[in-house]
């Protein structure tokens, strides 16, 4: 039975409510902190019982969110947390599952779990912190650290291609996939929540800094004076127009998206890309996944969400139809089934 969704007037939480009372021990500046609020004002606007909700994680500094969340939790071990997460949903559905993961926790130990789980369609919901780096064991480059970088497992600079962790989602057949940035709350909350409503496995990718050990690692996405010409927030059947006076737009050439601007060689609004998160058709959502700075901006928002079966209920509906064509119905008829004998 999945989770009913009750008023949330009528449930009258608040933020508090799932705040826990635990120290958070994060590094201050630390993203973590900004995604941990936009959580705390997510739940409550959900219209899930409070004891409905369940957070997973594995190990890495966003690995401590279920310490700082006032529900239940499991702090499971590295890599694990998908099929914790699995194991949660699957025992029962009416549960809200919300897997925190990071970059190096999900897709370089944990990463067999993290594409299974995504190509299963479980209905759970994935927030992975991208910080492009191993934060809580000190610094060592990651799935997702950007070749060339110098870390503390390659002083020389690292000659190993990253992950793009929307292209990995898309790949293993996700069905959603968004990206967030730690600086804006708002936007945050507002890809959370239409992550929870997703029926399926829900991947949030939220570029978040770690101010240690790889500070400004999103610096072209985030900073006050380049963010306008590198994020690109997507909307469903809006054109694709980002920059400081909204005068550039990615247009479809070929195979190949490409940036314009609009006004320079007869371009027109009516030329841009349209989003259409709900295509089946993965392509264009590959595309706008693997655009990064600086040839293009980042694609923000929700990149891609459709409607798929999920894993919980074809499981469902085979264990109703076994039910419905077997002989077996109780205990006794099992007990008594096959060759059977009594001794006197």
């Amino acid at each position: 039975m999945e989770n009913q969704i009750i008023d949330p007037q009528v449930l009258n939480l608040s933020k508090e409510d799932f705040s826990s009372d635990q120290m958070v021990k994060w590094c201050p500046g630390c993203g973590d902190h900004a995604i941990l609020r936009a959580v705390e004002n997510v739940f409550p606007n959900l219209g899930i019982k409070k004891e409905d909700f369940v957070v997973v994680s594995g190990i890495g500094c966003s690995s401590r969110f279920p310490y700082y969340m006032n529900t239940f939790g499991i702090h499971g071990i590295h890599g694990r947390a998908a099929p914790l997460a699995t194991g949660v949903k699957l025992a029962n559905p009416k549960l809200s599952v919300w897997m925190i993961t990071g970059d190096g926790d999900s897709m370089a130990i944990g990463g067999n779990h993290f594409i299974h789980t995504i190509r299963r369609n479980i209905d759970i919901n994935i927030l992975l912190f991208n910080n492009k780096i191993y934060g809580l064991t000190k610094g060592q480059f990651s799935p997702t650290t950007p070749q060339g970088s110098k870390t503390k497992t390659s002083p020389q600079g690292t000659f190993e291609r990253p992950f793009n962790p929307g292209e990995l989602v898309i790949g293993a057949q996700g069905n959603f996939f968004a990206r967030a940035v730690d600086t804006n709350p708002k936007a945050m909350t507002a890809v959370f929540i239409e992550a929870a409503k997703h029926k399926g496995t829900s991947v949030v990718e939220v570029l978040q800094n770690c101010v240690i050990f790889s500070n400004k690692a999103h610096e072209l996405i985030t900073s006050r004076e380049t963010k306008d010409e590198y994020q690109l927030t997507v909307e469903h059947g809006k054109p694709l127009i980002y920059g400081k006076n909204n005068d550039k737009g990615i247009v479809l050439k070929g195979t190949k998206l490409e940036v314009v601007t609009l006004g320079e060689n007869g371009v027109t609004e009516k030329d841009i890309l349209v989003h259409d998160q709900y295509e089946k058709d993965p392509g264009i959502h590959v595309m706008l996944a693997r655009m990064m700075p600086p040839e293009y901006p980042v694609a923000l928002g929700v990149i891609r969400s459709v409607a798929a079966e999920t894993f919980d209920q074809a499981l469902d509906n085979i264990i109703a139809h076994e039910k419905e064509i077997s002989a077996i119905k109780t205990a006794d008829d099992m007990l008594n089934s096959g060759s059977t004998w009594t001794i006197d």
